[in-house]
């Protein structure tokens, strides 16, 4: 058996990348630092629960973002939460960390003690690729928080 290392595709990366800051700004429809919006998911008759989006900073070049989902369907499911960081001069969107990883590295060593694959990172973009793509189709806006703004 031969002991290849792991060589990202950067192309497909990229591609999931691009693909995924254009979601976000359409679902983060102008935001700032400090706001948020939740949106409920449902399909069919069923509630899949909410995700909450928050812009943890925002720049002139960058935006942090802050995606969970809580109030899940069932207990057996993981309610996953990730760290974004938005590129506005590259049009990108890249997973920085996630739950219980607080530092999402672009390869692995494999194996580690932490039992990470080797494409770990893209692994996770392409899962919130999936994530709001589900949330575009399948998502309602429940509640639109903007502290920063008088109503």
């Amino acid at each position: 058996m031969l002991n290849r290392r792991y060589v990202p595709d950067i192309a497909k990366f990229g591609a999931i990348c691009e693909a995924n800051y254009v979601q976000l700004c359409r679902l983060l429809n102008g935001l700032e630092t400090g706001d948020c919006v939740r949106y409920g998911l449902h399909h069919a008759d069923s509630h899949l629960g909410v995700i909450r989006i928050e812009v943890k900073e925002a720049s002139r070049y960058t935006n942090l973002v802050l995606l969970e989902q809580t109030q899940a369907a069932g207990k057996w499911l993981n309610n996953p939460r990730l760290s974004v960081r938005l590129y506005h001069d590259a049009r990108m969107a890249e997973v920085i960390s996630s739950t219980n990883h607080p530092r999402v590295e672009a390869v692995n060593g494999y194996p580690n003690k932490k039992m990470h694959l080797p494409d770990e990172k893209l692994q996770l973009n392409s899962f919130l690729a999936e994530w709001l793509n589900f949330c575009i189709r399948h998502g309602h806006t429940v509640k639109d928080i903007r502290p920063n703004k008088s109503v």
